[in-house]
């Protein structure tokens, strides 16, 4: 297991490389330049100083020239200086941002496995029930509805009509003055709304993910003589035919990872929310290309943990992976 593990580790390098390198090229291909949001829009702005704008960046050099450059500081984890005018370095952006995210996306990663298994498991199990029925026509609503749309009805219901819950920020204006447990609630009040939402189109799909898998598996003839012996139904679907139904369910959220980072753009833009989704949004917008690469590195980052987090359920899911790496 650990041979396999350092292969799949050792992979994970070169693909970064080539992830980064596409990544750059196109994004210097894109029309637009960092120095026009600082100069097309400034009278007082001379062609000069713009070329000396560009020179300080270093976008005078060739692509090469500057992927290499950038590849270097890569190396020793330096992102770079951001080109807004805070000239903050890009990494220290990041890690600023980095912990609303992340608690929001897991919490939502958590909430999908939490109630989609357990449904898509029961639908599978009570086929052609009501209750079958009547979650296939929610999820299919799930499905059509905009999440977007959703979260505007939402802030609308729950935080101006009702005045349940705060639709902007992640916490109060008075959120220092107040004790711990008054603190996390109040946490808790404003990033309820953004993590339902951000796991209300996760937990249409992942159910129905679910549900048939668990169809396929439990007409296979292993559940059929583990029925004969004697077992217990509880024991044949909970034992012997979830831990197979779950193998592409795990796949799944290793994958869904990543995509998660960049869904919460969405709801960072709506509930105003200062999280890496907005930063980066506002990076592309100001043609920032250290915080854009940063931006990247971290989505392929999480896009190769992810298979790698997939390939090691696969491991502890199946023994057959674990006797076979």
């Amino acid at each position: 297991m650990l041979i396999y593990l350092s292969k799949r580790l050792a992979m994970m390098v070169p693909l970064l490389i080539g992830i980064t390198f596409i990544s750059f090229a196109i994004m210097h291909l894109a029309p637009g330049s960092p120095t026009d949001m600082a100069t097309d829009l400034n009278p007082k702005m001379s062609a000069i100083a713009k070329e000396r704008l560009t020179k300080l960046y270093g976008l005078d050099q060739p692509m090469h020239i500057q992927y290499w450059n950038w590849l270097k500081r890569l190396s020793v984890l330096d992102f770079g200086q951001s080109f807004a005018p805070d000239g903050r370095p890009v990494l220290e952006k990041i890690l600023n941002r980095l912990p609303v995210t992340v608690t929001i996306n897991l919490l939502s990663l958590f909430l999908i496995l939490v109630v989609a298994v357990p449904l898509g498991v029961y639908s599978a199990t009570r086929r052609g029930s009501f209750f079958d029925q009547a979650s296939t026509v929610l999820v299919f609503i799930g499905f059509a509805t905009p999440t977007f749309w959703l979260a505007l009805l939402c802030m609308i219901l729950f935080g101006v009509n009702l005045g349940w819950l705060p639709i902007s920020g992640i916490k109060s204006l008075a959120h220092d003055q107040m004790g711990l447990w008054a603190q996390l609630w109040d946490y808790g009040r404003h990033l309820f709304l953004p993590v339902v939402l951000s796991a209300f189109g996760g937990l249409a799909g992942m159910s129905r993910y679910m549900r048939a898998n668990m169809l396929e598996v439990v007409r296979q003839d292993y559940i059929t003589t583990a029925r004969a012996k004697g077992l217990s139904e509880r024991v044949v679907i909970y034992r012997h035919a979830m831990r197979n139904a779950l193998m592409p369910v795990v796949t799944i959220l290793g994958l869904s990872v990543p995509g998660l980072i960049g869904g919460s753009v969405i709801f960072e833009s709506i509930f105003a929310i200062p999280g890496l989704g907005k930063l980066f949004y506002d990076g592309v917008m100001a043609r920032d290309y250290p915080l854009v690469m940063g931006g990247l590195v971290i989505g392929a980052v999480l896009t190769l943990v992810g298979n790698l987090l997939a390939d090691l359920g696969y491991a502890a899911v199946d023994p057959r992976v674990r006797h076979e790496a």
